[in-house]
C-alpha cells in the first residue's frame, strides 16, 4: 500500500501543477490542453489518480482499500501544490476563489451530474489510452478527454481539491460538495466500465 500511496501523491502533485498551469493561461482552450499534460504523464507512468482508477472497482477484487489510499495520496499531493502556490503564486489565489465560488454556487444534484459526466470522460481517456496501440492516438485520446471535461465544466474531484485548497475554502459545504464529486466521478466511470464488461461478455458468448 505504501507504493500505491507514493504513486497517488505523485499523481496529486501532477494534477496540482496541471491546475496551476490551467489557471495561469489566459485562454481557456490553451489552459485545458496544458492541464491534459498532467493526466498524460499519470497514465504513461502508472501513477494512481482516483478518477482514473475508480472505474475499475467493477472488475477488481478487494479494490476499495486501494481507492481509499489513492484518494489520501491525491489529497496530500494537491494540498502540497496548493500551499506552495499560496506562498509563491498569490496572483492565482483570486482565480481559485472565483472557480471555487462558481462550483459551490451550483446545486448538489447539478454537481452530481457534472461529476458523473467527468467520471465518464476520465474512464474513456484512461481506457482509450490502454487499448490504443498508436502512440499519437494515445496523446489525442487523453488530451481531448481532459479538454472536454474542462471546457464543459464537468466536476473533477481531484482537480477541484487544488482549487479549494488554493482558495482556502475549508468549510463543511466544500467538504460536502467534494464528497458528492468523488461519488459522482465513481458512478460515471463505473457505469462505463460495467457497460464495457457486459459488451465483452456478449462478444465472448457470440464468438
Amino acid at each position: 500500500m505504501l507504493k500505491i500511496l507514493i504513486k497517488a501523491i505523485y499523481a496529486g502533485l501532477l494534477i496540482g501543477i496541471a491546475a496551476l498551469a490551467y489557471m495561469s493561461a489566459e485562454n481557456a482552450v490553451v489552459g485545458a490542453f496544458l492541464f491534459s499534460f498532467g493526466l498524460m504523464v499519470i497514465v504513461a507512468t502508472g501513477y494512481y489518480l482516483y478518477t482514473g482508477k475508480v472505474g475499475y472497482l467493477v472488475t477488481e477484487r478487494n479494490y476499495i482499500p486501494t481507492l481509499l489510499v489513492t484518494i489520501a495520496g491525491n489529497v496530500i499531493g494537491t494540498f502540497v501544490v496548493a500551499m506552495a502556490a499560496r506562498f509563491s503564486l498569490p496572483a492565482l489565489i483570486h482565480k481559485a476563489e472565483s472557480i471555487t465560488a462558481y462550483k459551490l454556487s451550483n446545486g448538489i444534484l447539478e454537481v452530481l451530474v457534472l461529476a458523473i459526466l467527468c467520471g465518464m470522460m476520465m474512464y474513456l481517456g484512461v481506457e482509450g489510452y490502454k487499448r490504443t496501440k498508436n502512440e499519437t492516438a494515445k496523446v489525442f485520446i487523453v488530451s481531448f478527454a481532459v479538454v472536454i471535461f474542462i471546457l464543459a465544466k464537468f466536476e473533477h474531484s481531484v482537480a477541484n481539491m487544488v482549487y479549494f485548497f488554493l482558495a482556502g475554502s475549508f468549510t463543511l459545504k466544500t467538504l460536502l460538495y467534494l464528497i458528492v464529486m468523488i461519488l459522482g466521478n465513481a458512478i460515471g466511470a463505473m457505469l462505463l466500465c460495467y457497460m464495457d464488461q457486459k459488451s465483452l461478455e456478449k462478444e465472448n458468448v457470440n464468438s
